[in-house]
């Protein structure tokens, strides 16, 4: 089956959308603007419960099928969209650019958002399935956890939901294609902080200090030598090492230095190995410089992993829109995602929705591919009309 015909024709007021929240990116829990129009919107489509406030700028939009609800397993189904853009000064001189320096849509949030609203516009419209179809609006997916703020308030209880999906756009995944996979698809993603105290002094003398910047070198190194030595080949581990600030002079010495990076698995135990070789490194290469190391260790979002039978039912609702050639299972990718929370409170599965030829996630010359909203409007209404059957 192929795109569904209403979201054809409602496809410029869905790109309106995207290109209005494009042009007014706000950041993490400030979604106020996107916040209040998702809601508008919902119930100007006669959505029949829109809650706001859920996870402090979250919104929640329920709607109720008119066909009787048989006997089958799930009767509830949850679909959530990110609102939040990221802090990056955009390079596209598009029409509809964002209009707030240092702020853009860089991940497609905006499309997201867009497309999730004109799936609730059919549905509010037909409501050809049995149960209730609910529609999630998450702030502050890039970093702020938003997913779990929604989850502490309330959310898969006080909706019921029973399963819960989600859908990110694929730069370089031909629009008209999904790509998903059963089991861990995003990885878990951990941030590494390190400050160094060594002993300043002058170039010329190297002998009477601790050179902090030689002491972070080393660790650089040494930090490079888990993945390759202490994880297992057939797991996958990244250690990036991505901040490096010391000195102000030439000839100086500097007294400390700071590190910044991060670490992403794929496994629960690798995650742990990989935390206790951190630390195991860190701790080594103070005793051997002599230099003061101090390590802050921060758990991020965790693995996210789609349950199998429910990313069944996404392949289905994909193939019924996109053919079966146009259906691939991916290979996991090393980029993190909160989503992986609500898939931890509830079965359910991640799909990434093509994007075509566009410039990579969090490019300031990326934009959301408008072709791409028929399709991924269209899977979520299949995929709730296939779940929610009589």
């Amino acid at each position: 089956m192929p795109i569904v015909n209403r979201v054809a024709e409602l496809q410029p007021d869905i790109q309106a959308w995207r290109r209005d929240f494009h042009e007014h990116p706000e950041l993490l829990y400030d979604v106020h603007r996107t916040a209040a129009l998702v809601a508008d919107r919902l119930r100007e489509f006669g959505c029949d419960e829109v809650a706001t406030g859920i996870g402090r700028t979250g919104v929640v939009g329920v709607i109720k099928g008119n066909r009787p609800v048989g006997t089958g397993d799930v009767k509830v189904i949850g679909l959530r969209a990110d609102m939040d853009a990221l802090p990056v000064e955009e390079a596209t001189d598009l029409p509809y650019a964002s209009k707030t320096k240092g702020l853009m849509h860089a991940c497609g949030h905006d499309g997201h958002t867009a497309m999730l609203l004109g799936a609730a516009r059919y549905l509010a419209e037909t409501r050809n399935f049995a149960g209730d179809a609910v529609v999630i609006f998450q702030p502050a997916e890039e970093g702020g956890a938003g997913a779990v703020a929604m989850i502490k308030d309330g959310l898969m209880d006080r909706f019921g939901i029973e399963q819960v999906y989600g859908m990110h756009n694929g730069p370089g995944i031909p629009v008209g294609s999904f790509a998903l996979r059963p089991g861990p698809i995003m990885a878990g993603g951990d941030a590494v902080l390190i400050k160094i105290e060594g002993r300043g002094g002058h170039a010329a003398q190297p002998h009477q200090s601790i050179d902090s910047v030689l002491v972070g070198a080393q660790l650089i190194t040494a930090l490079q030598s888990i993945v390759s030595r202490s994880v297992d080949p057939l797991e996958s581990a990244v250690i990036s090492m991505c901040e490096f600030h010391a000195g102000h002079a030439r000839n100086v010495i500097p007294q400390t230095a700071e590190l910044k990076g991060t670490v992403r698995t794929l496994n629960g135990e690798v995650r742990k190995l990989v935390e206790k070789r951190v630390r195991d490194v860190v701790a080594g290469v103070a005793q051997l410089t002599g230099a003061r190391i101090d390590l802050d260790y921060v758990h991020g979002y965790p693995v996210t992993v789609n349950h199998t039978e429910q990313t069944e039912v996404a392949t289905r609702a994909a193939r019924d829109i996109a053919g079966d050639a146009n259906v691939q299972v991916m290979p996991p990718l090393m980029a993190g995602e909160d989503f992986a929370y609500m898939l931890e409170q509830r079965p359910g599965a991640l799909i990434f929705c093509g994007n075509g030829d566009s410039a990579g996630l969090h490019h300031p010359a990326y934009n959301f591919n408008d072709e791409a909203i028929v399709f991924g409007t269209s899977y979520w209404i299949r995929l709730v009309e296939n779940t929610l059957a009589a």
